[in-house]
């Protein structure tokens, strides 16, 4: 296993400029729901995201069943997991 090395002050600066602000209106909201309730959000987006994929896909491919379609949907996921590694 390759030895992990600490980032410069300069790789963590490109690292955070590449970033999308924070939103702190949306952290104060996330920070009063309660614990269960805080997961819901990206559940909901994660859900359109599918819902998307499964409408296009449905588009590409008007001939296949929609465990098919899924089965694409899922390996699409699998294959950008690997690509950006987000876990």
């Amino acid at each position: 296993m390759a030895q992990k090395r600490t980032l410069t002050p300069e790789e963590i600066s490109a690292i955070v400029n590449g970033l999308n602000p924070i939103d702190h209106k949306q952290m104060e909201l996330l920070a009063k729901m309660p614990p269960g309730k805080r997961t819901s959000p990206s559940l909901r987006a994660s859900a359109m995201i599918r819902a998307g994929l499964r409408t296009s896909f449905k588009r590409k491919f008007p001939n296949l069943s929609l465990s098919e379609i899924n089965m694409k949907i899922l390996d699409y996921l699998i294959s950008m997991d690997g690509k950006y590694g987000h876990a």
